[in-house]
């Protein structure tokens, strides 16, 4: 009995401040706080002073200053090209602006920023038990049983975008072989799943990290067959769009009617901040659980991927988890956080061409920026740190 007790208390110690959620994961973050008596926006976001809120107006100057500034012009499109940039802090609006003819209604492409709300469309799903996470995606759609060796590949390799799939993500790098490219554009603009599906396998699923939107249209497709085109269609409208207020976004589609979750969502910032301010509560709005206990911080969870993946400098570019990105590093495997003066707690859903949704849970921080980069002038890590620098208390 008593060698039963002692193993119980150390059995509590070792797994001390550790993810035991059923979608796995032992994260080097600590668990989100319940936030108290969250201001809900119903439907719009209440704007108030930097300074009732313990932010620096001076400083939300500089950074300003840096988001905005222009240094070239519309012709050779270089430089910081900011479009639009929204900032909450406590679930309050505390600055917006807006260049280059956009506004506070407009919509803007988000582009990879998609993967991150296609992801909260399977919290939906795996909510509703339709889908669990371990499940082999030849279970749900045809394509990935014609291979035998992709019988292997799961929802949660697809989400950890670990499917082992040889597809190549090069745009202006690789155009004649990009496989993103034939997807979105050529001979896979039919049916973006089918397509990305018939790939062949380059490394064992589940074991190497590499970033596709082949993997994020698969799952969208893996969607349609588990609803039904009916419920398809309505499902991120219905589920997602509509709880949170959202009236003004576009969707588009393949030749075959699912949705392009890997790039083509068009929401205002605003709106958009919703779906951060939906993850900073755990997945619960206005009281309502809309996501699974434990998806946000499954969410929050780098890929275990990244611990067999080969090094090379470009995974300390980021930490992907389930198709949103981590500030953690993977220590074991030597990965640096992406942005060392961020909070470590930081995530964020991020696209093409300057596109970013951040949420900062220790700072109680939603950060919305579009933009139009076409070069590297905007550093995320720079930018992050004059936000931080902002808080003053």
């Amino acid at each position: 009995m008593k060698r039963s007790l002692i193993f119980l208390i150390l059995l509590t110690f070792v797994h001390c401040g550790k993810d035991l959620s059923p979608f796995g994961g032992e994260p080097e973050i600590t668990t989100l706080k319940p936030r108290l008596k969250p201001e809900w926006p119903n439907p719009h976001w209440k704007v108030v002073s930097p300074e009732s809120v313990g932010v620096s107006s001076d400083k939300l100057g500089l950074v300003e200053e840096y988001a905005f500034a222009r240094t070239g012009d519309e012709t050779d499109r270089k430089g910081r090209r900011t479009d639009a940039l929204v900032i909450l802090r406590n679930g309050k609006l505390i600055y917006e602006k807006y260049a280059r003819n956009f506004s506070e209604d407009k919509v803007h492409l988000t582009w990879s920023v998609s993967k991150s709300i296609l992801q909260t469309m399977y919290g939906i799903a795996v909510k509703q038990g339709l889908i669990k996470l371990d499940d082999p995606g030849y279970y749900h759609y045809e394509p990935l049983s014609r291979d035998e060796a992709h019988k292997k590949i799961t929802i949660r390799h697809l989400l950890n975008m670990s499917s082992g799939l040889a597809a190549e993500e090069g745009y202006e790098s690789g155009p004649l072989k990009s496989s993103v490219i034939a997807m979105l554009y050529t001979r896979g603009r039919k049916d973006m799943g089918a397509f990305c599906a018939n790939l062949p396998l380059r490394a064992e699923p589940g074991t190497q990290v590499y970033y596709s939107s082949c993997d994020t249209n698969i799952l969208s497709a893996i969607l349609k067959k588990v609803y039904g085109v009916e419920e398809y269609d309505k499902l991120p409208f219905e589920k997602i769009f509509k709880p949170l207020g959202i009236t003004n976004v576009t969707f588009e589609r393949d030749g075959s009617g699912t949705y392009v979750g890997s790039s083509y969502l068009y929401m205002s910032a605003k709106d958009l901040a919703k779906i951060g301010y939906l993850y900073l509560n755990d997945g619960v709005w206005n009281g309502e659980r809309l996501l699974p206990e434990g998806w946000v911080q499954f969410t929050r969870t780098p890929a275990p991927g990244y611990k067999t993946t080969p090094y090379s400098e470009d995974l300390d570019q980021d930490n992907y988890t389930a198709h949103w990105y981590a500030n953690t590093g993977v220590p074991e495997r030597g990965i640096h956080e992406p942005w060392p003066d961020a909070p470590k707690d930081t995530f964020a859903g991020i696209g093409h061409w300057g596109q970013m949704l951040y949420v900062i849970p220790s700072l109680d921080l939603i950060i919305v920026r579009f933009g139009d980069d076409r070069e590297k002038a905007f550093i995320k890590n720079d930018f992050l740190k004059l936000v931080k620098e902002s808080v003053i208390r």
